[in-house]
């Protein structure tokens, strides 16, 4: 033993170092595990345009667009709803603008007006 070494201190770093270690390990497992969420949920992404492009014709898609940046809900809504009539097979034909305005205004809530009188 060299002169002022502790045997207690070094076995405290020691299972410090340790502790660490393990710390290190199971934040890379998580990180891994988040990573591979993170590329499942783009696969599935892709696969769910890949639908609505087949689905939608191009000015369908570009309102559907639209009403995703204004109301992310309504659009996931009616994105659900056209991906599972077409997975069951109850559309013919592509979806044209008329058609997704009026499954729209079937979905959307009813809009309540607001009006302000001045006294």
């Amino acid at each position: 033993m060299a002169y002022g070494e502790d045997p207690e201190l070094n076995e405290l770093r020691r299972r410090r170092l340790r502790q660490i270690q393990e710390m290190q390990g199971s934040e890379a497992a998580t990180a891994q595990a988040y990573a591979a969420q993170e590329a499942e949920m783009q696969r599935r992404d892709a696969e769910r345009s890949e639908v609505l492009r087949r689905i939608l014709t191009p000015e369908a898609r570009e309102r559907l667009g639209r009403i995703r940046l204004a109301k992310p809900e309504v659009a996931q809504s009616v994105e659900q709803q056209l991906i599972s009539l077409a997975a069951s097979g109850r559309l013919q034909r592509q979806v044209d603008d008329a058609t997704l305005r009026a499954l729209l205004e079937r979905i959307a809530p009813e809009r309540r007006e607001i009006s302000i009188t001045r006294r």
